[in-house]
């Protein structure tokens, strides 16, 4: 009996090492495959380390923030500019005396943002061509206004359309 023992452990024995010797195997062609990704994968591309790769895009981020608060600081700029710059117009053209044709006198409007900015009147006549300016502020002005430059101020405020000759 203790012989028929022997036998049993032996053969269970050999039936685990065998067993263990297929798993550990197994283990290492999976161990191969994992380590030729990893390899693969820590290589990159032109023989890159990952650590060089994610330091670059680190530089780059870094770049990028500093060219977008340049960017913003820029448009910033512009948009302060462009509120004090004039932005809208009116013009008029009509005959300041009857008798003269051509329609040679005009009234220019400028405003800016606020709807601040200035009329200008060029009046013509057989003496000469006479100009007047007239300050507007915030769309209003101090002095009364003649129908032409009303007309004119009107069309920069957007309150009338141009007439589409001019």
């Amino acid at each position: 009996m203790n012989n028929y023992l022997l036998y049993t452990v032996m053969g269970v024995s050999i039936v685990i090492s065998i067993s263990l010797l297929i798993a550990f195997i197994l283990l290492i062609f999976r161990y191969q495959k994992l380590y030729r990704a990893y390899d693969l994968f820590m290589r990159g591309k032109a023989a890159e380390s990952l650590e060089g790769t994610i330091t670059e895009l680190k530089l780059q981020l870094q770049d990028l923030k500093s060219e977008d608060r340049a960017n913003k600081d820029a448009i910033r700029a512009l948009n302060r500019n462009q509120r004090s710059s004039y932005q809208k117009f009116g013009i008029v053209k009509y005959n300041a005396f009857k008798g003269m044709g051509g329609n040679l006198s005009f009234v220019i409007a400028l405003l800016d943002y606020t709807n601040s900015g200035f009329v200008l009147n060029s009046v013509h006549s057989k003496e000469g061509c006479f100009i007047y300016v007239k300050i507007v502020d915030h769309g209003q002005t101090e002095v009364l206004l003649g129908s032409e430059e009303r007309e004119a101020l009107e069309q920069a405020l957007g309150y009338v359309e141009r007439q589409p000759d001019i």
